[in-house]
């Protein structure tokens, strides 16, 4: 089994309500601006922690549901898109993730009707590893539709 390692730097200036930050991929993919307070109130063009996990979690289901539905004999799609939405609390404790939600959504589905996506795409959810990365600190539910 082949290890690998991805990392972000995130330099930040100032407090946390009046400074902010700049997140950057180590592989020079994305220089993201983030602060607190778009983190929990308008984001302004800025990301958050919860936003790039929601990133992270729409990329790896994508290619999970995708492999899936390759392995699924008979079953082709012309494309597929996921939304996942990251819902997060701010209470008096802190802030808490509550949960993903996974939307996918079949555009050219041939093979299969939508009770058979919903299937394809449910066993997928169990592959995806930042799905089990998230597992059993969050509540994640997909939803599917075939176009």
């Amino acid at each position: 089994m082949a290890t690998f390692e991805r990392h972000v730097d995130v330099e930040w200036s100032g407090s946390v309500m009046d400074g902010g930050g700049t997140a950057k991929a180590g592989t020079g993919a994305f220089s993201l601006p983030v602060t607190f307070p778009s983190r929990i109130g308008e984001p302004g063009g800025k990301t958050s922690p919860e936003e790039l996990m929601a990133a992270a979690h729409a990329a790896c289901y994508a290619m999970a549901l995708n492999g899936a539905l390759g392995r699924s004999e008979g079953v082709s799609v012309d494309r597929t898109t996921v939304r996942a939405t990251i819902t997060a609390d701010k209470g008096d404790a802190g802030i808490k993730i509550q949960s993903s939600k996974l939307e996918a959504t079949a555009y050219g589905l041939k093979g299969a009707d939508a009770a058979k996506f919903k299937e394809i795409a449910t066993l997928a959810e169990t592959k995806c590893p930042v799905s089990n990365a998230y597992r059993g600190t969050m509540q994640i539910t997909v939803e599917t539709k075939v176009v």
